[in-house]
């Protein structure tokens, strides 16, 4: 049987939080059917025994390790019938979802995203509004890509010193009504849905990344495979945010590294040798010393091209 969206859930050490998150997927309605499954990254607080427990519902992996927030992922995505070539098994669900253990969906918003992109055949991905728990939006529910000109903005200051300049203010969309319908370059991996065509053209998400910036290479390489992004503010989702990543040492230094790994594979063969000096020196002033490492190893990067058919 075909599902209309598989729905994988990766889950650190969040077991409350994942329960929650659980409860609100199980408890949507509308005309449409989905698979769960949860990808437990070997977490040490009960997590996995939770669901097991209280969900037996619900599909679980427990993976042995830690391999971060794509290679957590993908082990789910291949369960539900995608693989890392592209290939699908014809069960595979016309719609696969990244859905983040510490967010809240209400009743018909799986169904409502799914009407979207439905209605939108031209989408390879779409998010909806996420709003943290104070109510205020997470600015990274819609993004542009961080080229080297757009991320000077950011790290800079200038977008929060001018929140409302259409230039300055790009890489977070401040400059745009919230509640606006919008195309965007990415949403965000706490909840992204991705189209099944658009999967079949350019594969999962890259393990090169451990946590952080896997979702904006995806949306990447789905918009240069010929397939639109799109924000949907119709449908709001709650979003703790940080709540794994928050209990994690690694977590500012993989932000920077991932920085460094999507401007190398995407923007560096078309930087300018005195700007690339500049964004390493700024990479290494913020994400630390440490970061020179991965600077001065070769970093195996999947190819940047739509998989072939």
């Amino acid at each position: 049987m075909q599902h209309d969206i598989g729905i994988v859930i990766l889950n650190w050490n969040t077991k409350q939080l994942l329960k929650r998150t659980i409860e609100t997927v199980l408890a949507s309605t509308g005309d449409f059917t989905y698979q769960l499954v949860v990808v437990d990254n070997a977490s040490t607080d009960g997590s996995a025994d939770m669901v097991a427990q209280t969900f037996p519902q619900v599909t679980l992996i427990r993976s042995e390790i830690n391999g971060g927030y794509p290679h957590g992922n993908n082990l789910g995505f291949r369960l539900l019938g995608f693989y890392d070539d592209g290939t699908t098994q014809p069960e595979a669900p016309r719609y696969a979802l990244l859905l983040n253990p510490d967010t809240e969906v209400p009743p018909t918003g799986l169904y409502e995203m799914i009407q979207f992109m439905d209605a939108h055949p031209e989408i390879g991905i779409a998010g909806p509004k996420l709003t943290l728990i104070d109510g205020s939006l997470d600015l990274a529910c819609r993004r542009s890509f961080p080229t080297p000109l757009i991320s000077f903005y950011r790290f800079s200051g200038l977008s929060r010193l001018f929140p409302n300049h259409p230039e300055f203010a790009r890489y977070n969309m401040t400059h745009v009504d919230a509640d606006q319908v919008l195309e965007v370059d990415s949403v965000v991996g706490a909840y992204m849905q991705i189209r099944k065509e658009a999967i079949q053209q350019t594969g999962l998400l890259d393990e090169t990344f451990f946590m952080y910036g896997e979702d904006l290479d995806w949306a990447y390489r789905i918009k240069q495979a010929g397939w639109k992004v799109y924000y949907n503010p119709n449908v709001e989702v709650k979003h703790v945010k940080r709540a794994a990543s928050s209990q994690s040492k690694k977590a500012q230094f993989e932000f920077y590294r991932a920085m460094l790994i999507f401007y190398r594979k995407h923007y560096r063969a078309g930087t300018a040798l005195p700007v690339h000096a500049i964004i390493l020196m700024g990479l290494v002033f913020k994400g630390g010393f440490v970061l020179w490492k991965e600077i001065l190893k070769p970093i195996p990067l999947r190819p940047t091209s739509t998989v072939a058919q």
